[in-house]
């Protein structure tokens, strides 16, 4: 029998699936609703700095053991690791106890970009204005990053057990990149390309994130050979149809289920637009169920229980799909 792990890495590599498609979110954060328990990423590490190392591995076990429940309860292939603290050290640890506790049954991830994203807005004008003065500077610091990933990479992929990155960097707003797609091509393209290259020469599996609209530099993502696009934003008007017969040949596609109808829409609205998702990205296969964001903190679990509903009774190839 196949693992969850097994399925998501098929879907990866666009092989031909049979039974329910993959599933996984990148973060799922309503984990006091779920389980009564904060999710690792709201815990304080003042607390972490107080801990005794008794103190500390107890509260390593419980962060693996909240992501471990997390994927079985909701069938999750999948496992982006968020270490607090986030050391590579105390990642490094995690990924031991989860693989301690599943062996391969789950795909594991952490956040492995090194490329340019949206600045912060305090440091949004001064960015621009060294694209402008000081472009060789800017290319040079984006080289060390991604050669500093790369090494990080390095060690991790000696360590083992982690399968890949998801590099989330968001580039885009709801209106478009925070780029042109000429800029784009000058201080962020190149070095993307380089860091999923450097990534799978080491056999490690590289994830493409970011929201917004990326219509206009789609071509250049692709171009840039990860395994998988992410999160194909509905809400910025990524449409998984279109997506779908441009690129499903060349990449394979993740999410597409609106965040935003999930949160404030109505059931029947986020209920069809799973329905979309499924009925579009599953032909073919190279693609895995999840919504265009994460399951953030302030959504209705009924909403994330209703969508896997749909993902249930017709996210199966075995069946036809939708």
């Amino acid at each position: 029998m196949t693992t969850p792990r097994d399925r998501f890495i098929a879907a990866l590599e666009r092989r031909p699936l049979t039974g329910r498609v993959p599933h996984f979110e990148l973060v799922f954060f309503l984990t006091m609703e779920a389980f009564g328990k904060v999710h690792p990423s709201h815990r304080g590490y003042g607390q972490w700095q107080q801990m005794e190392e008794k103190e500390r591995q107890l509260h390593r076990e419980d962060m693996a053991d909240l992501y471990i429940r997390t994927a079985e309860r909701y069938e999750h292939s999948a496992i982006f690791l968020h270490p607090n603290p986030g050391s590579e050290e105390e990642a490094m640890r995690l990924i031991d106890i989860i693989r301690d506790r599943t062996g391969d049954r789950y795909f594991l991830m952490l956040h492995g970009d090194a490329t340019f994203g949206i600045p912060n807005g305090d440091r949004m004008v001064a960015f621009s204005y060294r694209l402008a003065d000081e472009p060789e500077k800017v290319k040079q610091e984006a080289r060390a990053m991604v050669d500093g990933a790369l090494q990080r990479g390095k060690r991790f992929r000696a360590h083992g057990g982690l399968d890949g990155f998801a590099l989330c960097s968001d580039y885009c707003l709801n209106t478009g990149p925070f780029l042109s797609p000429d800029q784009f091509s000058e201080f962020v393209t190149p070095y993307l390309s380089d860091l999923i290259a450097g990534y799978r020469a080491l056999g490690l599996f590289a994830i493409k994130h970011t929201d917004g609209n990326i219509m206009p530099i789609v071509d250049q993502m692709v171009e840039a050979n990860p395994h998988a696009l992410h999160s194909l934003d509905p809400q910025a008007g990524v449409d998984m149809a279109a997506m779908k017969r441009r690129y499903g040949g060349r990449v394979c596609l993740i999410g597409n289920v609106n965040c935003g109808l999930l949160d404030t829409g109505t059931e029947a609205e986020a209920r069809e637009s799973a329905r979309y998702a499924l009925q579009h990205g599953m032909p073919g296969g190279g693609y895995i169920f999840s919504t265009s964001n994460c399951i953030y903190t302030g959504m209705r679990l009924s909403r994330y229980e209703a969508m896997l509903d749909v993902w249930r009774r017709n996210g199966n190839y075995d069946s036809g799909g939708i």
